[in-house]
């Protein structure tokens, strides 16, 4: 299975919002809500029926290894599984396999696969469906990180029914890549309309740019969903989603800014905050003046106030970072790194000068327009770079514009946007930096980065790894690459006739949990 992998990576176009708490560590109590992100009374009750809204239309495709918007792996989570799949304190547990081990040496994997898993068509999972979702995912994966883990897999093969997997070189994180890549049939076709894996819920419809319906799947190997069904509705414009807030005529909500929570107030509605685990950032491309002055970079970003913007835009919610590492990853995580350029408008005018821009420049933002917490952060920026003589102006695209144009061609100066991570590992967030990689972007190019970022991904030491990664996170800071902003808090809406929603520290949706009250 040792062939060519390639793609494009989307690494998870974010959403919204704005920030407590950090990855596993405790939440904030908002409308009382406990710790856990759960609210604290009422017995669960089995059955019901869920409307969620979502701020953006699922990707064209609902083939597991073609998903590049963060909002459609978010909703497909409760459809696909690995042999082993995340829990919401970011463990990797067994799904359809029932164990998983490593060989001392790293390079072989084993799972002896869990007896009675079917699929949502009926179909019993084989190590032949197993073995064919490997190289199926190897071959077609849109998911870079994901296909240069994959690259080392010499040979995935079955004895009975254990799976063993032999990697060319050991690779501390392979686990969280098997998570990565769902068990589907081998003999069906239709994923990318019809999607069948073996999670808690099933694949019902989708009518395009309106809704995806799901249902409890009655025959799954692990504890039931609640919910007997499960209806993803579509609301592309915020106005649509505030009415029908405030209509009643949604269950849930998520993604949500804190004037979205404040205008719907207390009631119906219980508020409930995590963390949003993605870096927003004002994104540069180092490959367009003047952002290809390394100068220009970092006296942009002393001319940003981090705590004015979260004031302003979240109420003072949201966690500053510094680089491309969220807190999540607290194993990597440099908190200093945040305070790295503080605010400082002459600091900024002065470099501005040494670079040639005495009176400023003129500039450019592009936002995806339907992504409210990002329009509201570029809105500020403007101003905030204004005194210091950047004149910069938000160009609002629709999502598939910025899509094709900004992220796929790097047709842009600059964007506000956050990245999450498909995995936690620090790979998955600063492998894209890389300066050949085909998720850069930036075009960001450092020869020192990118030897930092090769050195990680060859050693098995653990600490050594740690901070190899950690050297190549604080590189991004020192030579500005882009302006990092912050962490964003999670707000969601739910009625309060509602419970069991669990945060992840990571960019998932978990309806399994979630139940009526009695």
């Amino acid at each position: 299975m040792k062939k060519r992998i390639f793609s494009l990576f989307l690494s998870a176009l974010l959403l919204v919002t704005v920030l407590c708490a950090c990855g596993d560590e405790s939440q904030n109590e908002v409308s009382g809500v406990g710790s856990d992100g759960t609210s604290s009374s009422g017995e669960p009750s089995t059955g019901g029926e869920l409307v969620v809204g979502i701020s953006q239309d699922l990707g064209d495709s609902l083939d597991p290894y073609q998903l590049t918007a963060a909002g459609t792996k978010e909703v497909l989570f409760n459809v696909y599984e690995g042999l082993v799949k995340p829990n919401s304190d970011g463990e990797y547990v067994p799904a359809v396999a029932s164990d998983s081990n490593v060989s001392e040496d790293g390079l072989t994997y084993t799972f002896p696969l869990r007896e009675g898993v079917l699929f949502h068509n009926g179909d019993a999972v084989t190590p032949e469906d197993v073995i064919y979702s490997f190289e199926t995912c190897a071959e077609t994966t849109v998911e870079a990180t994901l296909a240069t883990a994959l690259s080392a897999v010499e040979d995935v093969s079955a004895d009975g029914n254990t799976i063993t997997i032999t990697l060319s070189e050991p690779n501390p994180d392979f686990l969280s890549y098997v998570g990565m890549v769902y068990i589907v049939p081998e003999d069906y076709t239709d994923q990318a309309t019809s999607p069948v894996g073996t999670g808690p819920f099933r694949f019902v419809s989708r009518s395009v740019q309106q809704n995806l319906v799901v249902e409890k799947f009655a025959d799954y190997w692990g504890e039931p969903a609640y919910l007997d069904k499960v209806t993803f509705q579509i609301f592309e414009d915020s106005n649509a989603l505030m009415s029908a807030l405030s209509a009643e005529s949604v269950d849930m909500a998520i993604h949500l800014t804190i004037d979205q929570v404040n205008t719907i107030g207390e009631g119906t509605y219980q508020t409930l905050e995590g963390t949003m685990n993605l870096v927003q950032a004002l994104y540069l491309n180092n490959d367009v003046e003047p952002f290809d002055n390394e100068l220009v970079r970092q006296a942009m970003c002393y001319a940003i106030d981090k705590d004015g913007i979260m004031d302003l835009t979240a109420e003072g919610h949201g966690t500053k970072v510094g680089t491309s590492i969220y807190p999540a990853f607290t194993k990597y995580f440099d908190e200093s790194l945040s305070d790295a350029y503080p605010y400082d408008p002459a600091k900024a005018q002065e470099l501005l000068a040494q670079a040639g821009y005495p009176d400023g420049f003129d500039m450019t933002i592009t936002v995806p327009s339907n992504y409210t917490p990002h329009m509201n952060v570029a809105e500020v920026l403007v101003e905030q770079l204004a005194q210091v003589g950047i004149r910069a102006t938000v160009n609002p695209v629709e999502w598939e514009t910025w899509l094709s144009e900004t992220y796929i061609g790097r047709d842009f100066e600059s964007t506000v946007v956050g990245f999450d991570a498909p995995t936690l590992t620090a790979g998955a967030l600063l492998d894209r930096w890389v300066s050949d990689d085909e998720s850069n972007m930036i075009n960001y190019d450092n020869p020192e980065y990118d030897d930092l970022i090769l050195q990680a991904r060859a050693t098995t030491d653990d600490t050594q790894r740690t901070d190899l990664y950690k050297q190549a996170a604080a590189l991004l800071s020192e030579t500005a690459a882009n302006v990092y902003i912050q962490d964003l808090a999670d707000f969601v809406l739910l009625k309060s006739t509602l419970d069991g929603y669990q945060f992840y520290p990571m960019y998932v949706m978990d309806l399994s949990t979630v139940h009526y009250v009695q």
